[in-house]
């Protein structure tokens, strides 16, 4: 099943759907966070059209949910240069997904400096293992390929890197790839957890850096690395780079780490 599959039920209407493959991108009892936020900016561009490009976004995981869903989006403000859309996922059990996104048109800059670039590089997906993903979550295993993005191997510094792609790269744009893949590696605080336990992505928040992203064939860099954990949460950094090693996207994430 594709990850068109997933999306190909949603019309510009929104309201109750279907969504196809539901089953294959299941975390546990979770919905795949990266396919949560696909879903709402799905309905979001199909319902509005001549969207300026995806600059930024702010997402809120809440329940799980099924395949039955409602969906609703609505633009809470549109001005010159940019637009506000709100888009939700909707279950039996109340508001299960909530997305706030936030879409520019360019501007004369008066600023302009580049992100900087990876340290260490890890050489091209080309060039890194290979890594299998048969006792990953099933999403992982059916949808992802992923290579090393590191030397660092087990416990220390927190930090998970590693090269991922759709397997069936193409079949979406760009930045829908980015949204699916934008949260795909587990937190950071794994790496320094004392002991095996559950963690939960809470949230999302990230920015588009290039508004026409780009890659060689679907390969993404991606990294969580943890900030700070304490008390049973993580605040994690989240950045995706692509092939010539620009940075694409900069994000935050509020992770639970249960004990």
């Amino acid at each position: 099943m594709s990850i068109a599959d997933l999306i190909e039920p949603i019309g510009p209407a929104g309201g109750p759907v279907t969504l196809g493959a539901h089953e294959t991108w299941m975390q546990g009892r979770a919905f795949y966070g990266g396919a949560s936020a696909l879903v709402a900016y799905t309905a979001a561009i199909r319902a509005f059209d001549d969207l300026p490009p995806l600059r930024s976004a702010q997402l809120t995981f809440v329940p799980p949910f099924g395949p039955e869903v409602e969906l609703r989006r609505e633009i809470v403000r549109q001005g010159r240069n940019v637009v506000q859309i709100r888009s939700e996922i909707w279950s039996d059990q109340g508001c299960a997904f909530s997305a706030f996104f936030l879409f520019g048109s360019e501007r004369e800059a008066n600023a302009v400096h580049a992100a900087a670039p990876v340290e260490p590089w890890p050489g091209l997906p080309f060039e890194c293992e290979n890594l299998s993903t048969e006792r990953a979550p099933r999403f992982l295993n059916e949808h992802f390929e992923l290579r090393r993005g590191q030397q660092e191997r087990g416990p220390g510094t927190p930090t998970v890197r590693r090269w991922a792609r759709l397997k069936d790269y193409g079949t979406i744009d760009r930045t829908s790839e980015l949204i699916v893949l934008g949260d795909v590696m587990p937190p950071g605080a794994m790496r320094a957890m004392e002991r095996q336990g559950p963690i939960s992505s809470m949230n999302w928040t990230f920015n588009i850096l290039q508004p026409q992203p780009e890659t060689d064939d679907g390969w993404w860099l991606s990294e969580n690395a943890s900030q700070h954990a304490d008390n049973g949460y993580s605040s994690e950094r989240l950045r995706v780079w692509n092939t010539k090693g620009e940075q694409i996207l900069d994000g935050m994430q509020c992770v639970a780490v249960f004990g």
